[in-house]
């Protein structure tokens, strides 16, 4: 089953079986750092496409389901809504004509993470300058 995921990441562990790497649970929360309550709640929504499961029924992911998860840490840590996370993967799994409108959507994201940066930026001059102030004071 091909993945439409189009990202890079290094997992830290793998282990192969055969040609495929495959991941237990543990070690996706591990590398990712969501909690597997996360991660089945990210399956059962369709934001991480149904993860293949071995013959007893234990999750295996795969090396693009742990690249997407990476992708999906950087936009839920930069404060993307679900919904918009949402809207990104219908995009990815769409295809390649839908290039433009994920490019669209990573650029409004990273507009709004820039203001947050600048709003953070500007609150901690403001506590630098009453560190100073009450420095002088002493």
């Amino acid at each position: 089953m091909g993945r439409a995921w189009d990202l890079e990441f290094t997992p830290g562990q793998t282990r192969i079986f055969g040609a495929v790497s495959v991941y237990t649970p543990a070690e996706v929360v591990e590398e990712t750092g969501f909690s597997l309550d996360t991660l089945r709640y990210y399956e059962k929504i369709g934001l991480l496409e149904p993860v293949v499961r071995n013959s007893a029924g234990q999750r295996r992911f795969s090396e693009q389901d742990v690249g997407w998860l990476g992708m999906i840490r950087c936009l839920r840590d930069t404060g993307m809504p679900i919904a918009r996370m949402l809207r990104f993967a219908e995009l990815v799994r769409a295809g390649d004509h839908t290039v433009p409108d994920r490019i669209r959507l990573l650029e409004e994201h990273d507009a709004q993470v820039q203001a947050q940066i600048d709003n953070l930026a500007a609150r901690q001059q403001y506590l630098h300058h009453k560190i100073s102030y009450y420095r002088s004071l002493g």
